[in-house]
């Protein structure tokens, strides 16, 4: 049925693109409906649930300008350039909207209808029909001008009426949060310029709108309520989620921001699409099958379990339900944000599980700390606020956060220090045993270090005459000296220094010992090959000499 609408809706609306462009692209005729009649005439678009189908200018099928086309003709193609044109009245969104119903709203390739109070309605697309929302709510509807439109007449003085109730404008603007006395009669204006008092005779022409059509007189009834709607469907909305625990502000009749978090609030307790928008959700709202807010309910101790003393732990058990706050919504998870998601983030707080400011936005930070709120009460650490978590939250039970003893186990710590540094003091002795014989294993090898300098300065070399086997045997005979010191050195320090406290020291004074004995016996054997080639290098002297007295000898 809707494709057979949609289709239907093309076809026309081809129809009526092509008498545009027939007769030409810039098709402006006179002003012919009010701006009052204008915004309502989106409201009800949005209320019925019209489909967005490009080109479209028929009911229940639009896009964004035929919304406005359809209802007041004009310049379809360029609506803000034929206002500017024509001396119409314009400004920056930015700069502020003035307080008229039914103006146009513009951007690049896009236009829509400002209501009232904030709220604007556009043919937004095929994935969203006609909307109607907050100016700035999200990146379709940051609109960059206004504008009055040419084929609309706007009031300048006088009374006006829209969507059920009067207004009256001065200098071009609808009064807010004053009154007025006319004709005798006093009227109180509230900060939405809604008269307290039906005007006398219930006329809505006055000033320049008397021009309009009587589409500004005729509203027909809206199917669906939401943020901004105002009427008695708002009171009786209002007074159900009252009755089911989810409202507790003033039953006025104004769909405000309290009004729509209560009904997302039961939408999403129901199991509903959570929009904000009363609608066909109504009638679960009114059904005996309507679920209430849960609310956390305290268990009274039974006739057993409770001693002599029962009237005073009676009001102990019941001081905490007075001082638990009261939620409209149990159920709490990543994304929400409310004021009860800032009382759980101060509990959890409390409790020292979340250590930032309580913000009211259920983010990563919050459900970590959730988690670890239920994995410390015995819960399945979901991180999601349900039922059972709020309810242990809120209740004496609660299990706080464990804290790290930190100075405790530090004064442990160093008491356990000082008993160990304490203890050994009787090994004492055995610890300073080896300072007081340092200086005899010192002497010692200080002695086996000298002792091969000393045996290689015993040693009678012999004159130049002295044969290579002599000089050989001489080395052996310091060799074996050197090696007797050191033997008896070794023997020496091992006998003054205990093996398991000294094996280093051994370790190194052998290391040196064999060092120093190495030397000796190189400088031995140097001095051994020394005297050896100077021997040979006196014959050859001599043998050169002799020679050389012959062959002169000779001569002569």
């Amino acid at each position: 049925m809707n494709k057979l609408k949609k289709v239907v809706a093309a076809v026309l609306s081809s129809a009526t693109i092509a008498s545009v462009t027939i007769g030409g692209s810039n098709v402006t005729a006179g002003a012919s409906g009010t701006g009052a009649g204008l915004a309502e005439h989106a409201l009800n678009a949005y209320y019925e649930g019209w489909d967005y189908v490009w080109g479209g200018t028929s009911v229940g099928a639009v896009d964004c300008s035929g919304l406005i086309w359809m209802y007041c003709g004009g310049d379809r193609m360029s609506m803000l350039s034929d206002a500017q044109a024509n001396g119409r009245d314009w400004g920056y969104v930015d700069n502020g909207i003035p307080r008229v119903h039914g103006l146009g709203l513009s951007r690049p390739n896009h236009v829509g209808v400002y209501i009232e109070d904030g709220m604007e309605v556009d043919a937004r697309g095929s994935d969203y029909g006609v909307c109607y929302q907050q100016i700035g709510e999200n990146g379709w509807n940051n609109w960059d001008c206004w504008f009055k439109l040419t084929a609309v007449s706007y009031p300048t003085e006088g009374w006006e009426k829209f969507n059920g109730n009067y207004y009256y404008y001065e200098d071009g603007e609808y009064i807010v949060n004053t009154e007025r006395t006319i004709d005798g009669t006093t009227y109180y204006f509230d900060s939405k310029g809604h008269s307290s008092t039906t005007p006398s005779g219930d006329s809505s022409s006055s000033g320049s709108s008397s021009s309009g059509s009587s589409s500004s007189s005729k509203k027909s009834k809206p199917t669906s309520w939401s943020k901004g709607s105002n009427d008695d469907e708002v009171v009786k909305i209002q007074k159900r989620l009252a009755e089911l625990g989810y409202y507790d502000g003033a039953v006025d009749g104004d769909f405000g921001d309290l009004t729509d978090a209560a009904f997302r609030a039961f939408q999403k307790a129901a199991g509903l699409t959570v929009d904000g928008i009363a609608g066909s959700d109504r009638e679960v709202l009114y059904s005996d099958n309507a679920p209430y807010a849960k609310q956390e309910t305290v268990e009274e101790p039974t006739a057993a379990e409770e001693p002599a003393t029962a009237p005073e732990q009676t009001e102990e058990t019941t001081a905490p339900a007075e001082e638990t706050p009261e939620s409209p919504v149990v159920v709490m998870e990543k994304g929400d944000f409310s004021d009860n998601v800032a009382t759980v983030q101060s509990k959890l707080s409390e409790l020292g599980y979340f250590s930032l400011e309580a913000t009211g936005l259920f983010g990563d930070i919050t459900a970590q700390a959730v988690s670890d709120f239920q994995l410390a009460n015995g819960l399945e650490a979901t991180g999601v606020i349900d039922a059972k978590t709020y309810e242990i939250l809120f209740s004496d039970e609660a299990v706080e956060a464990a804290q790290p003893e930190e100075e405790p186990a530090v004064e442990e710590t160093a008491e356990a220090a000082e008993e160990e540094t304490t203890e050994p003091e009787t090994a004492e002795p055995e610890v300073t045993e080896p300072e007081e014989t340092e200086p005899e294993v010192a002497a010692a090898v200080e002695e086996t270090a000298q002792a091969p300098v000393v045996s290689a300065g015993s040693v009678q070399f012999s004159p130049v005459g002295k044969s290579n086997s002599e000089y050989a045997a001489a080395a052996s005979k310091n060799a074996a000296q050197a090696n007797e010191v050191t033997a008896r050195a070794l023997e020496k320090s091992s006998s003054i220094v205990p093996s398991s406290q000294t094996a280093e020291v051994k370790r190194t004074a052998n290391t040196w010992v064999w060092m120093f004995l190495a030397a000796a016996v190189l400088g031995v054997v140097a001095f051994v090959f020394f005297m050896v080639s100077r021997k040979h290098g006196k014959k050859s002297k001599v043998a050169k000499k002799t020679s050389t007295r012959a062959q002169l000898n000779s001569r002569w």
